[in-house]
This record gives C-alpha cells, structure tokens and sequence, in this order.
C-alpha cells in the first residue's frame, strides 16, 4: 500500500511539473520574454523594487524646504493608543513593518520616528501614491494650457486608441482621474493579469495603447484601474513635450525646495515611460511636503503651485454621483463616508468637512485632515494591518488632535 501511495505521489508531481513547465514554456510564446522573468525572478511587488527598475532622476533644488519641529511623541502615543488595536505605537509601529511614520500639525513635526532598520534618508516607494502626483501635474498641466481640460477626450492626445476603437472617444480625462473609464481590468489569474502586467510589462506604452478594451460606457462606476495612470501618463508626455519625471521635478519637486533628489522608476531600459502606476521613489519627509502643498490648496510660500480650483476638484466629494450604484460596498465605500476624486482617497465628517489621502501598495498613505492643518505620513515594507484599519487609525488621530492643540 506504501508503495501505492508513493507512486501516485509521484505521478501527482511529475503531472504538475510537466503541466507547470507548459505553461511557462507557452507564456515565453505569448508575452516578452522580460516580462516572464520578471515574474518568476520577482514574484509580488515589494519596496526594494526601486533597486531592480531602471529609473529617472528628479533632482531637488535650493531653497530647501523645512518644517519646524518641536516633538509631542507622549501626545500622539496617547491619542492613537486610545485606538482599541494600540497598545504602544512604537511597538505597534515595528510590528507592522512600518520604514517611517511622521506627523505634522501646523507645519510643525509633532512625531518622526524611523523603524525596520530606516532612517530620515532612507528611499522608500510610493506604490499608488504615485496616482495622486499624477492628478497633480494633470492640473498644472491644465493651467499652463498643454492641456485644455479635464474634459478632454483621451482621444485628442492619442488618436491611435480612437482607429482601434472609436468607443475610446467617449472616455475624458476626467474618467481616467475619477477610475472609472469603462475599460476592462481583471487583476487576475497570474501573467494575464492587468496588476502583474501593468507592474511588470517591459513596454507600458504599447500595453496601454494596444491592450486595453472598453467593457462598459465611461462614468458608470467605478472601477481601481492602474491602465489610467499609464494612459494619463502617455497625455502627459505627448501635452508637455516632456518625460513625466522631468515635468515633476520642474514643477513640484524643484519649487517645492525638497530636501531629497528622487526618481521615477521606469519600465526598461529601451522605452524609459516612467511607472505611473507607482514608482515614484523618495523620502518620506519629502512625501509630507507634497501633502503640505494639498493642504495649502496648492499654494507654497505665496507662489500658486496647483491651481486651488484644482485642489478643490481634486479632494471634494462628487456630489453627482449615486454611491449605492457608483461604488462597491467594500473599503471605506461600505461606511457611507467614502469617496474616491481624482487619484485621492477622501472621508466625509460632520458638515462640510473631510479628509483625503493618497494610498499605496504595502500601507504607504499621505493622509491630510484640512479642518485641523494636519498631515500624516506613513512607509512601511508590508501593510501590517489593511489599509482601511490605517485609514481608520488616521481618521480618528484626526478626530482628536483639538487635544494637542490646547496643548499648545
């Protein structure tokens, strides 16, 4: 009987191995054979990935920008310990696989702690907090008139989607900012994917311009889609002139006096489109200074960085929409505050107030509370908890910093 099983066994994993080495073999067949390795070498996505992508460099420029600092790491311990998953935040910051935490209340750093072997010069990534710099340039590149409008339909910019499918026409800018183009994206099975593709494909120009289908009609619902970034990144390139790297450092990076050059991962060496699905690679002390210029309705030391209109389009609620039909029930959707505006991630609170963040893979968020000017922001090399527990912690820090005001 022993001798049975074992044969079975064996037969069990000389099927798998034969059948495993087919499909590998026919997917050399059907996609780039970069793409396939990359895959198999480096399975899911992780925050070293900055070291394996080529890249561009975004350099900083003087001034530098810096916040004060006068550290109340007792008071903000204590507010989000009365969270009922904290104990002890350092703790819980270490646990969780958190690089950086930081939190600014009025300009000021209240807490800058570093964890997992980083520090205050460590490169981390930004995964989709990429998105909401992308949403940024959008709107610059719409005020320095490279770009008309959000309105604008994709197709003016690449009329090459229109001759493969008229329907492409029909899709703005604004559908792509606002997820929710119509275009199909299934994050699965493995290297058919659109999440393995759109991280991993050695030319995203071409998958985005030659691999995308329209299922349903724009503006419909909403749909997390990361060929919009890409596609906002090619109207970028062709509106501008210029690479999309190139375009930040020139009108966020530089003017905002970062303390840190940066980069752009790129999707090879060959074609250089940056990944604009999420790899913008900096310090976190320089991913708050981005949220500052949100919180400052775009504005920087008196000089109109974003057009405020823009900051306002880009953060506040759509109020056009029906949420039960709009969005799916899940995330921050299923408690009734949620909402998602081009690229930013945003809370209801009483009244007219509300939070928005930018969110990445592996819990990296800028999250900023404009009713109480404060910023905070978090790197981590894994979640730790889900992004709607951080979402969560966050909004409630929020919720009570009046305490650290009367502090001051």
């Amino acid at each position: 009987m022993k001798h049975v099983v074992q044969k079975y066994v064996i037969r069990i994993i000389a099927t798998l191995v034969v059948l495993i080495s087919s499909i590998v073999l026919i997917s050399f067949i059907i996609y780039p054979s970069d793409y396939v390795l990359r895959l198999l070498r480096w399975g899911d996505a992780d925050v070293f990935d900055h070291l394996k992508f080529p890249k561009h460099n975004i350099n900083s420029a003087a001034p530098t920008f810096y916040f004060k600092k006068s550290l109340n790491e007792a008071g903000v311990c204590t507010l989000f310990e009365k969270s009922s998953i904290i104990d002890n935040l350092d703790k819980f910051l270490a646990k969780t696989r958190t690089q950086a935490f930081i939190v600014i209340l009025n300009d000021t750093i209240l807490y800058e702690k570093y964890f997992s072997g980083a520090n205050r010069d460590t490169i981390v990534t930004s995964f989709s907090v990429a998105k909401s710099f992308t949403s940024a340039i959008i709107g610059i590149a719409i005020k320095e008139g490279h770009i008309k409008s959000a309105s604008d339909p994709i197709t003016k910019y690449l009329p090459e989607l229109k001759k493969r499918d008229p329907a492409f026409s029909k899709i703005s800018i604004r559908d792509l900012l606002m997820m929710s183009s119509g275009i199909r994206y299934e994050e699965f099975p493995f290297l058919n994917g659109d999440d393995a593709k759109t991280y991993y494909y050695p030319d995203l120009r071409n998958l985005a311009l030659n691999q995308t289908k329209i299922i349903d009609p724009p503006a419909k619902y909403f749909h997390y889609n990361n060929y919009h970034p890409l596609l906002l990144g090619l109207i970028i390139e062709r509106a501008t002139g210029t690479t999309v790297a190139a375009y930040l450092q020139e009108k966020i990076w530089k003017p905002l006096g970062m303390e840190y050059t940066a980069s752009w991962s790129t999707d090879s060496q060959s074609t250089q489109f940056e990944k604009m699905e999420s790899g913008i690679n900096a310090r976190a002390i320089d991913f708050a200074k981005f949220g500052r210029l949100y919180l400052k309705k775009g504005n920087w030391h008196g000089k109109q960085i974003i057009p405020a209109h823009w900051i306002s389009e880009s953060t506040e609620k759509d109020q056009s929409t029906d949420d039960n039909v709009y969005y799916p029930n899940d995330f921050i959707f299923k408690s009734g505050k949620g909402y998602y505006k081009y690229m930013w991630w945003g809370l209801l609170r009483n009244g007219k107030d509300f939070d928005f963040a930018a969110l990445g893979n592996h819990g990296q968020f800028i999250y900023i509370s404009p009713s109480t000017n404060l910023i905070i922001v978090r790197n981590g090399e894994k979640y730790g908890v889900s992004s709607l527990e951080w979402m969560n912690l966050s909004y409630g820090f929020a919720g009570k910093v009046d305490v650290l005001l009367s502090q001051e």
